[in-house]
């Protein structure tokens, strides 16, 4: 993995150059004074960088207890909430990052201001303006009109510019601020560098590797302990934050699993089966690859690779995917991809915080190829997705299928998820799947892992889904006179005439132009002569011969269709023979 260390100058921050500190842990009373740190969060993704930094941090400070809370845990679960409360009202640091829905973040709202003038330190970070707000850290009180050195700051952002002029865009403007701010910082006293260690914490949290998570924690215990806690600063070997590329590509076989170069990229394994040959490029979250929760992309990747196909796994700074695809997607202004397959389930062009859908068709219509959305069970385990009647919860569909449908995204499904309690089946297909302690399906990719809340692929939806991109190729690559497309028409409730009956919506002459619109481009289409005549051949035509509500077009014998579903033990399980 690529990577590179900042060279930070202590100035109050616990850094020297080369990242050691004047005073080294030591065990003793101080080093076994209790204190409570509680991180609050969207998502399981660094709770494995955490567990593993556990060993590290009781053998440098036996009294220190830290404690992790999803929303993707609590927001559903009574229990799960009251836990993540008397944490919070106990918590003598509070750590708060990616609450942006109310869904998530209102369970605990009251609590965090409850806790806010009691504890040592509240440092809420990329949020809702809520949360973000409650951020008291010692000289710093987000809640209070900017002034100082939050002013100045505001005036000096200003809209970025990238090296060559142009706008840059969210992610890469961000990241890049983010990374100057602390060097800007360094040398205002007061409570400039609590603002400085304000954004050092986003940025440990941003880049939130083992080293990085191992380091927030120590940097925040020995920056903010205070009262009976004051006694542990000054143990603790703090490093700077370490940086990684803000764009590059991912591979499980690849040296370092992380790279800026797509040629370092491997192709299939051998004895992959012969496909189209395409090239899939993969859209990644890098919060994931960095915290080492890789196992449900390299669960999409083996089964895209055993179907033969090419793919090129890439990841930017932020929630703005489009550097990725400009870099490694379009080469010499020429696409390399024959399809785009996003996993992160967020949209495009600001994930779960926001959407800009207008970026997001400009960037897809260069591209010009088939663009397709998955997405994980963030909000559930794959168990309970798997055994419930709902599917996704309303929270899934809206971030994950409804906003990324807007940047013009297809065939939603899911792919993976948090695998859930070891040894429960899951009940989403007829595998019925188990998960063992290390989150991987008994059956399936037989791939290691560590950590429960770690995410885990589903085999039978991430072979389904290699199946479909590898169609897509397919059916891109042939020739239009020969493809086979269905039109789907508004109809409900059926069987009440409402055939192509939406309100305020010409169906049946949007068809009509769609159709006209295909015929032109090379399309076979027996196009009917008028809208009217279009409208007849379909709720009309040969509908009164067969006691239908519209045209027939084929008749199946039930042998016939019994004999091809391949489906059908499945049906008949859930709806009876």
């Amino acid at each position: 993995m690529t990577q590179r260390r900042t060279s930070v100058v202590d100035f109050g921050l616990g850094f020297l150059p080369g990242g050691s500190r004047s005073a080294s842990a030591a065990p003793g009373s101080a080093a076994s004074t209790s204190v409570r740190l509680t991180i609050v969060t969207m998502d399981t993704h660094l709770a494995g960088p955490l567990d593993r930094a556990r060993p590290r941090l009781a053998a440098e400070l036996p009294g220190l207890n830290v404690t992790l809370h999803a929303a993707s845990e609590f927001a559903a679960d009574p229990h799960a909430t009251a836990r993540c409360r008397a944490d919070i009202e106990r918590a003598d640091i509070v750590i708060v990052g990616m609450l942006f829905l109310e869904e998530h973040f209102l369970p605990v709202l009251d609590a965090l201001q409850a806790r806010r003038s009691q504890c040592d330190a509240m440092l809420c970070i990329a949020s809702a303006s809520e949360v973000v707000k409650l951020t008291r850290a010692g000289g710093l009180d987000m809640s209070r009109p900017a002034s100082g050195p939050m002013a100045l700051l505001k005036r000096l952002r200003g809209k970025g510019k990238e090296d060559g002029g142009k706008p840059a865009t969210g992610g890469a403007a961000q990241m890049k601020m983010l990374r100057r701010l602390p060097q800007m910082l360094r040398f205002i006293p007061g409570t400039a560098q609590d603002l400085r260690a304000w954004f050092l914490t986003m940025q440990y949290w941003m880049c939130g590797s083992d080293d990085n998570v191992l380091n927030l924690l120590r940097f925040v215990v020995d920056r903010y302990a205070d009262g009976p806690r004051r006694a542990v600063r000054g143990l603790l070997k703090v490093a700077p934050p370490v940086e990684y590329p803000d764009i590059g590509v991912y591979h499980p076989r690849l040296p370092g699993r992380m790279a800026e170069d797509a040629g370092l990229l491997p192709g299939p394994e051998h004895g992959s089966r012969p496909g189209t040959g395409g090239t899939v490029g993969l859209l990644l979250l890098r919060s994931y690859l960095l915290a080492g929760n890789t196992r449900h992309y390299d669960g999409v990747i083996a089964a895209l690779e055993a179907r033969g196909l090419r793919v090129r796994p890439v990841f930017a700074a932020g929630l703005d995917a489009r550097p990725a695809i400009e870099r490694h997607f379009l080469q010499g202004g020429q696409v390399c991809v024959d399809a785009v397959l996003s996993l992160t389930g967020f949209s495009l062009v600001g994930g779960p915080a926001y959407n800009d859908a207008q970026a997001a068709e400009e960037i897809l219509a260069r591209l010009d190829v088939p663009y397709v959305a998955a997405h994980p069970v963030e909000f559930q385990t794959l168990d309970q997705w798997g055994g419930s009647d709902r599917g996704l919860m309303p929270v899934e569909s809206t971030i994950m299928v409804a906003i990324p449908e807007l940047d013009g995204a297809t065939a939603p499904t899911v792919f993976g998820g948090r695998p859930g309690t070891p040894g429960v089946a899951c009940k989403g297909c007829d595998r019925h799947c188990t998960f063992d302690d290390a989150t991987t399906a008994t059956r399936g990719t037989g791939v290691s892992g560590a950590g429960r809340q770690d995410m885990s692929s589903c085999p039978e939806r991430a072979q389904t889904l290699a199946a479909r991109v590898d169609k897509l190729i397919a059916l891109r690559r042939g020739e239009r006179a020969q493809r086979k497309v269905a039109l789907v028409v508004f109809n409900f409730p059926p069987n009440a005439g409402n055939i192509g009956t939406a309100a305020y919506l010409s169906v049946f002459e949007s068809v009509f132009h769609t159709l006209s619109a295909m015929k032109a481009q090379g399309y076979a289409v027996d196009l009917p002569d008028s809208v009217d005549a279009l409208r007849d051949a379909v709720l009309h035509g040969n509908a009164a011969q067969h006691g239908a509500d519209a045209n027939v077009h084929a008749l199946i014998p039930v042998a016939d269709h019994v004999r091809r579903e391949r489906w059908l033990p499945e049906i008949e399980a859930q709806w009876g023979p």
